[in-house]
């Protein structure tokens, strides 16, 4: 290779115009040429090999390493509530980021397509008629009037102007690679957008039905304090207790009271998000299933980690990125090295308007090649050059980074599955336990075995008990929803 000061220079093409019989040799040496040029241009730029994703041989805390994994499945098989469907459905066709992942593709499409005339030679037609009267004293007018007996100089000419320049060193075809890879990143980019939308649509119904039951519980528990309040007072009446007994028991039902409004709120909230979600505006949502009906499977296969880098949208979209990379490199390492362009021009001519379509006299003919070497330019190619290899050591980063993360969800989804699975049987163990403590609670309390205190105390239990099941519960469907997005389950 050249001194790199070669590349600190930049003089003018050289051009060489031939005519006639001399073209078809003059075309054979530039393709001799091309050829000898062309066998040394894979040493230009050598491609950057994808990395090996570092990941583990199975995902911590999954329970078996079976190579199939729940992101296989289509949405709507992962999800089997109608409702849900139909929320997802007009999710992924009017949610406006869908909308606009979807546009992204139809434009890079319409890039995509015009790279297969990246190989053709640029093509004009041209038609051009002038008339120019000198003067009688200038040289011009002078020579006119002796050569073409007029005063009057004329110009008419139509012609198809050429223009190619040889991809000699992989520029055309890197610039090529480049945009194909950012085409295949921008339907990544639609996926990654519809794993996160399925994931939150789902995540924000099972909050809906989650606050469904909470406010069943909060209705049925202020029931339940309010039959105990009207023993309270009948009692109190009949001066077996004090006022104190009946305050109590009416601050324990205005807890139970006070959550209704504050559930009701929060369930229209949920039903407006989850309507603009879905590309509509806020308003109820129809829903037919109980919180109680849904289910978490026992067996949730998360597959091997080695298959998230090419089923997970944003990593496979950095796996893309590196092609950019690669074709962003070869293309600035190409622009440091000779560039050579053909030129051609062929039409019509003449000086007078009535000879201009006579044929063959009008013809003529062009062609020219010209090889361009950049030789002072700022160090600016040099510099880009670098630049492009340092992105492309970034964009591996990023890659690995994206793996790692991808690893990391995954792992974080499966122990919460896990350990949210254990404290729901705690918890239920305990709601269980206290709904059978209520009525022991009551009839103790009638028969003035118990006092009110051990009644209201047996009812706030099952109220707190009864919540915090809902919750965890909710919890772990959230979970499992995010095992399926982040092992890159919902764009199927």
């Amino acid at each position: 290779m050249k001194n790199q000061n070669m590349f600190n220079k930049s003089p003018e093409p050289q051009t060489i115009e031939v005519s006639g019989g001399k073209i078809k040799k003059y075309l054979t040496g530039i393709a001799f040429l091309t050829v000898l040029i062309v066998a040394d241009a894979c040493r230009v730029s050598q491609n950057l090999e994808i990395p090996k994703a570092d990941v583990p041989v199975s995902f911590r805390n999954s329970a078996s390493n079976d190579s199939g994994s729940v992101a296989n499945l289509p949405w709507k098989s992962f999800f089997p509530d109608v409702t849900l469907q139909q929320l997802i459905d007009s999710a992924v066709v009017k949610n406006y980021d869908m909308q606009l992942a979807v546009k992204n593709i139809e434009a890079a499409q319409l890039i995509f397509n015009q790279t297969k005339w990246s190989y053709f030679p640029d093509a004009r037609v041209q038609l051009t008629g002038g008339s120019n009267r000198p003067s009688d004293n200038s040289l011009n007018g002078i020579s006119a009037s002796q050569f073409l007996g007029t005063r009057h100089i004329e110009d008419f000419t139509t012609s198809i102007n050429l223009s190619w320049e040889a991809d000699i060193w992989g520029k055309i075809r890197n610039q090529n690679a480049r945009i194909l890879a950012e085409f295949l990143q921008t339907d990544e980019a639609r996926k990654a957008v519809q794993t996160r939308l399925v994931a939150g649509v789902a995540q924000g119904y099972f909050n809906l039905l989650m606050l469904d039951e909470q406010l069943a519980i909060a209705k049925r528990n202020f029931a339940l304090n309010d039959s105990t309040l009207q023993i309270i007072r009948l009692q109190h009446q009949a001066g077996q207790v004090t006022l104190l007994a009946v305050q109590q028991a009416e601050a324990q039902q205005l807890v139970a009271a006070g959550l209704v409004p504050q559930l009701e709120q929060n369930i229209i909230i949920q039903e407006n998000a989850l309507k603009v979600l879905t590309g509509a505006l806020p308003d109820k949502i129809e829903r037919n299933a109980g919180f109680n009906a849904l289910t978490v499977p026992e067996n949730l296969s998360a597959g091997i980690p080695s298959s998230l880098v090419g089923r997970r949208p944003d990593v496979r979209s950095n796996e893309l990125a590196l092609n950019v990379a690669n074709a962003k490199v070869g293309v600035a390492k190409a622009n440091m090295y000779p560039s050579l362009t053909i030129t051609a021009a062929g039409g019509i001519n003449s000086f007078k308007a009535s000879n201009w379509f006579n044929i063959p006299a009008s013809l003529f003919g062009t062609a020219a090649a010209g090889i361009a070497q950049p030789v002072f330019m700022k160090k600016q190619l040099q510099t880009q050059y670098q630049v492009a290899l340092v992105e492309r050591e970034k964009t591996v980063l990023y890659f690995k980074q994206s793996v790692l993360n991808a690893v990391g969800e995954v792992s974080d989804a499966l122990v919460k599955i896990e350990k949210l699975k254990v404290q729901q049987d705690i918890t239920a163990n305990r709601v269980n336990t206290l709904q059978q403590a209520i009525p022991n609670a009551d009839m103790l309390f009638k028969n003035g075995m118990a006092t009110y205190l051990e009644v209201i105390n047996a009812q706030s239990n099952v109220l707190q008990s009864e919540l915090e099941q809902s919750s965890i519960k909710r919890a772990r469907l959230s979970a499992m929803v995010d095992l399926y997005r982040s092992l890159g389950g919902g764009w199927k």
